[in-house]
């Protein structure tokens, strides 16, 4: 196996990783679940991201395995959403790229 291939082998599982994490929006949404469970118009006005866009993003970080989603049927009835572990194994991650970003992204 040639150099250039053990590359692309070695860097396969981090691709795959921005693959399911990597949008914009999914990353919003990620990050401002880590503070915990909110409802659908929470975190919708934290994010900015319209309602259309959330709840697609919602979806698949869901089907992903990352969000959880909690129907509460009291009147009103209300959506809450979550991280489950596999969400939540991501906050070093998120903390590593902020400390990241903080030594070599100033000004931008």
């Amino acid at each position: 196996m040639s150099n250039a291939q053990q590359q692309v082998e070695a860097a396969c599982p981090v691709v795959d990783s921005m693959e399911q994490i990597g949008s914009k929006w999914r990353l919003l949404v990620l990050h401002d679940l880590q503070d915990g469970e909110k409802r659908f118009n929470e975190i919708k006005r934290s994010t900015n991201a319209n309602s259309r866009t959330l709840s697609r993003v919602l979806d698949d970080l869901g089907e992903t395995g990352f969000v959880e989603r909690r129907l509460e049927e009291d009147a009103p009835v209300a959506t809450y959403y979550s991280l489950t572990p596999k969400g939540r194994s991501l906050c070093p991650v998120f903390d590593e790229i902020e400390a990241w970003a903080d030594s070599w992204l100033d000004g931008l």
